[in-house]
């Protein structure tokens, strides 16, 4: 399992949302590079970091300032945000970034992701489906959380054949800041019914369990916060509990 420590960015700053409300935020510290470092020194290979402005925006705000961040410190940069054309995929990969999360057009416009795809490879995109529960179903949530799909995870994930996406990033959005544990039912579905995805686990990891749990029902790579921020575990301990 890869452990990728999160950075969401607002205004330059490392923050975290609650259940991905922007007037719920939580300030961390104003030096993503002094934090990605110290992620890097703590042993992360990867990294996975959010333009939350560009969440919210609907267009590219903090990318430069990724870019940067992917470039000055060795370590793999997982991001998104703000990203709506194949430029703006173009130019987080030409500066530095490994791997790039597309989140409201991943499903709502799946002819050009997979465009995507088919153009920079799949390892270098990510689809990113954040879900609400609706009943029994569970439906994406599309710009910045703040709409609903029209369609369910199921039809959205149908869309993407076996062969043509490899990562995906799911978040339960009611767990999303909230330390509540993740969504291990959700998880072991998604797992079951598409075990050719590498699926990265997001929302509610609060303890090292959470790791262990999310492993256990198929996830390759879990999206941690939180946790880290308010000291609940270290990244050197999320690493060994990964690898056990």
């Amino acid at each position: 399992m890869i452990v990728y420590p999160a950075i969401d960015l607002r205004d330059g700053q490392c923050v975290r949302l609650m259940h991905g409300m922007f007037d719920q935020v939580t300030h961390y510290d104003d030096a993503p590079a002094k934090r990605l470092a110290a992620f890097r020194a703590a042993g992360a290979t990867w990294a996975h970091i959010v333009d939350l402005d560009g969440a919210e925006a609907g267009r590219a705000v903090q990318h430069a300032l990724i870019g940067e961040l992917a470039t000055a410190i060795d370590i793999r940069v997982q991001c998104g945000g703000g990203v709506r054309s194949v430029d703006d995929v173009a130019r987080l990969l030409d500066a530095g970034v490994s791997r790039v999360v597309v989140g409201s057009l991943a499903v709502s416009r799946p002819d050009k992701v997979l465009a995507w795809i088919a153009r920079f490879g799949a390892d270098r995109i990510t689809l990113a489906i954040d879900v609400k529960a609706d009943g029994d179903r569970y439906v994406p949530a599309l710009k910045g959380w703040t709409e609903a799909a029209d369609v369910d995870l199921w039809t959205a994930l149908d869309r993407y054949p076996v062969g043509t996406a490899k990562h995906l990033l799911v978040t339960d959005v009611g767990r999303d800041g909230a330390l509540t544990g993740p969504n291990l039912d959700l998880l072991a579905e998604i797992h079951l019914r598409r075990p050719d995805l590498w699926l990265q686990a997001s929302g509610g990891i609060a303890e090292l369990n959470d790791l262990t749990g999310a492993r256990s029902v198929g996830a390759s790579g879990a999206i941690i916060g939180r946790a880290l921020y308010e000291g609940r575990f270290t990244v050197e301990q999320a690493l060994e509990t990964a690898r056990a």
